[in-house]
């Protein structure tokens, strides 16, 4: 058997509950606070192998490499934009791939993390919806995207990284579980002690899970990828409204801000002959209108030749102006890193 496959049959050390790893010194000889400084080693210093952990004796070090893994995800390629952006092609323990990007800015650099390989949603305008979705990231995979990007923020642009938002491959709330024990590790001042204001879960509409949110009391950022705010378009591009139409949405949206008095985020791509009229536009402000709000107009980022196309300044500063008129934050966030295929809707996998 062939040394890689054996490391595959040993348990993941970031499985073990702190008394489980306890137990495991005590029982073979050593010292109980050892799995505190393995801990310390795993999550607040982001530790890829066992040799690193420098103040565990040579024999500690051996009797974890004999029994457990770390099954951390590996950055195979970095690709870096003209504009500062980098793309991460990671590879997962079980060799499927995912991409995460950090996005450098004036005031802040954003880790932009993905919570699934591939995507079951199947939005029309999205390359990951092309992608079959396979499975389910783990927690510590994704805490693994953000340690790595972080430590890429700080060698490449000598900052500290600020926010992270969940708006990679997948769609999170698909995940919930695995995405909360990310999110708890990577604000847990035992982890990397991110501050939880800075983090955004960004989703397509998930109702009966914004309502588990909510009841959860998470302290995150929510952002809904709406796109279209009459039920015709959006079921046109968007397959999960038919099963969340706008209506259950706008509901789960009442009892999220009713729960967290927390505003929500609209991401919102204007096209051009899809979304591209008054009547849209007066959908979406009606729709930002049931909790409190702001919206983000995205610029487009083209997948191929295919239907969607951006829809010109003139529309787009008509419906800055409407929202704006009436009261909605609004803004036109210009892409980052799409020489590169990094930016949103972009992520595929291609290399």
């Amino acid at each position: 058997m062939q040394s890689a496959e054996i490391e595959t049959l040993k348990r993941d050390i970031r499985k073990l509950k702190p008394d489980e790893l306890k137990k495991f010194f005590v029982e073979h000889g050593d010292k109980a606070f050892r799995a505190q400084q393995v801990d310390e080693w795993l999550w607040k210093k982001s530790a890829k192998s066992f040799d690193q952990m420098t103040n565990l004796s040579v024999a500690t070090r051996e009797l974890l490499k004999a029994n457990f893994a770390i099954n951390h995800i590996h950055v195979d390629t970095m690709q870096r934009s003209a504009d500062g952006t980098i793309k991460n092609a990671v590879t997962l323990h079980d060799g499927l791939v995912v991409e995460s990007v950090l996005i450098p800015a004036e005031k802040r650099i954003t880790a932009c993390v993905s919570s699934q390989v591939g995507c079951s949603l199947a939005c029309k305008f999205c390359a990951t919806a092309r992608l079959k979705r396979q499975r389910n990231l783990s927690a510590d995979e994704i805490y693994d995207q953000v340690a790595a990007i972080k430590e890429q923020s700080e060698m490449f642009f000598n900052r500290p990284l600020t926010n992270i938002v969940f708006m990679g491959m997948g769609e999170p709330l698909l995940n919930y579980s695995n995405v909360i024990a990310a999110i708890e590790k990577i604000t847990s001042p035992k982890g990397l002690g991110m501050a939880m204001r800075r983090i955004t879960v960004s989703t397509v509409g998930v109702a009966k899970m914004i309502i588990k949110m909510a009841d959860d009391g998470v302290k995150f950022n929510l952002a809904v990828s709406l796109h279209a705010a009459l039920d015709k378009t959006r079921s046109s591009i968007m397959p999960i409204n038919d099963s969340n139409p706008l209506s259950e949405l706008a509901d789960a949206l009442r009892y999220w801000y009713q729960k967290t008095k927390s505003k929500v985020t609209y991401e919102y791509v204007v096209w051009q002959g899809i979304n591209d009229t008054p009547e849209h536009a007066q959908a979406l402000l009606r729709f930002c209108k049931i909790i409190p709000s702001k919206v983000n107009l995205i610029e487009y980022n083209p997948i191929d030749e295919g239907e969607f196309k951006q829809a010109s300044d003139e529309v787009l500063n008509m419906y800055m102006d409407l929202l704006e008129k009436n009261g909605i934050t609004t803004r036109i966030r210009k892409s980052r890193g799409k020489d590169i295929d990094a930016a949103c809707g972009q992520l595929a996998n291609k290399s």
